[in-house]
């Protein structure tokens, strides 16, 4: 009996390449360039199973598209707004995720960007480096203190517990929360979180922002010129959830006017094609879609991906279902 036959549409760790090969009848992307339209609908109409990555653009357009062979999506990430979901489920396509296992990664580097901002990291490596920096100065690089001060999280989720755990218990920060609904009474109480029922409420607060909220329509421009309008003139905005949750003009324009203090971003509208008005500011903190890039948390997210297509192939229940 022949194996499935499964496109991976990015290199993966080798650990999990390697089971992948065997198990299945695998292509892999030699040179890890991102496909095109017309190289996803190739897959789709030769492949059982195609396993994109959340760089991956898959519109109705491409989903769509006839004499489909493959039956199920296997995303290498927790996101899946890169997917048409509504036209997926209107196709029959099965989708999946790799939630729960790039957690603390992702916090750390929520906390890591945190920590950028507030004092200033980013700015003096640069200066270091251009060997412009004099010696020490009494005034020079004076930043914000992160010990002690009001983290606010947009979407209460794991990573942004994660986050808040970080913060709370090791830097003694306050935390305060925006979602639809209020958390579990247990994780409030650990974290001594306070709700905020709007977005209006919370960033004014706030010395710090973390968006941890997911992608899509119901997001897009969240934080937008109205709402950094709200934040102090000393706060600075971490985001790590997705690009399309930032209007990235007007976060250039409150940063080039210093309307906020700063900003650390991994994730970023259209990427990998930044708008370059961020290179030219010196109070952001840049860093290439880095939240789940360690080994062992790149590693657990292949693994999840081959947990549910052993399922599907099998005839059992999806663990990571999400269509």
């Amino acid at each position: 009996m022949s194996k499935p036959k499964v496109l991976i549409s990015r290199r993966w760790p080798a650990s999990v390449e390697a089971k992948l090969l065997d198990l299945y009848d695998t292509t892999l992307n030699q040179d890890d360039h991102p496909l095109s339209a017309d190289e996803f609908k190739s897959a789709l109409q030769n492949y059982d199973a195609v396993c994109p990555s959340v760089c991956d653009s898959l519109p109705a357009e491409v989903l769509n598209v006839g004499n489909k062979r493959c039956k199920i999506l296997g995303n290498f990430g927790v996101g899946f707004n890169h997917i048409d979901i509504n036209a997926a489920r209107q196709q029959g396509l099965i989708v999946t995720n790799t939630p729960g296992v790039l957690t603390q990664s992702t916090a750390d580097i929520a906390m890591t960007l945190l920590l950028m901002s507030a004092r200033r990291g980013a700015e003096g490596d640069r200066l270091v480096r251009a060997g412009q920096w004099t010696g020490w100065c009494p005034t020079h690089m004076m930043s914000s203190d992160v010990t002690g001060a009001t983290l606010g999280l947009i979407g209460f989720g794991r990573i942004a517990q994660a986050m808040a755990r970080k913060a709370h218990h090791g830097f003694g920060m306050k935390i305060l929360y925006f979602k639809p609904s209020p958390a579990d009474q247990a994780i409030v109480d650990e974290l001594q979180a306070v709700r905020c029922e709007t977005l209006e409420e919370l960033l004014p607060q706030c010395d710090y922002v973390s968006l941890h909220c997911p992608g899509g329509n119901d997001t897009r421009h969240l934080i937008n010129e109205n709402s950094l309008r709200l934040m102090k003139p000393s706060a600075h905005l971490i985001n790590t959830a997705r690009g399309d949750v930032v209007d990235s003009k007007a976060l250039i324009n409150t940063l080039r006017e210093k309307r906020i203090a700063g900003a650390g971003l991994d994730v970023y509208e259209g990427e990998p094609n930044i708008d370059p008005g961020f290179l030219t500011l010196d109070n952001v903190s840049l860093l290439p879609h880095l939240g789940s890039a360690t080994i062992a948390t790149r590693t657990a997210m292949g693994e999840k991906v081959l947990e549910n297509l052993a399922a599907f192939f099998n005839g059992q229940a999806l663990p990571d279902r999400v269509v």
